[in-house]
């Protein structure tokens, strides 16, 4: 299994901006898809995005496409999350996932190694 650390959470204004990242040890990076998940106080985690990786394929939860955008630096075992145009309801803990199976997997059956999470708290 492979290790993961995110950092770069913080409370922001509505309409800022966060990058977070997620550190990746133990394994072959590259060998894992990432993906970003986000878990807000009464509510179900939720798929956010999800990198390929070889970061040439991603995908998008709805809510966020065109103002989220996931990439990865596999030389520095690590994945990014930019988040922007941020609004109150993108509030929760952010975590990310690791999963050699793939992307599918990790878009519809998350399992995997993940992260201890991040808090994102965008104020009004």
């Amino acid at each position: 299994q492979v290790q993961l650390v995110e950092s770069g959470g913080g409370l922001v204004q509505a309409g800022g901006s966060l990058r977070l990242s997620c550190a990746a040890s133990g394994r072959t990076f590259s060998n894992y898809a990432m993906g970003w998940f986000r878990q807000a106080p009464g509510k179900e985690r939720e798929f956010v995005a999800v990198i390929s990786g070889s970061g040439g394929s991603t995908n998008y939860a709805d809510s966020v496409k065109g103002r989220f955008t996931i990439s990865r630096d596999n030389a520095k075992n690590t994945a990014y999350l930019q988040m922007s145009s941020l609004k109150p309801d993108d509030t929760a803990v952010y975590y990310c996932n690791a999963d050699s199976r793939g992307i599918y997997y990790i878009r519809f059956y998350p399992a995997g190694s993940w992260g201890q999470g991040t808090q994102v708290t965008v104020s009004s």
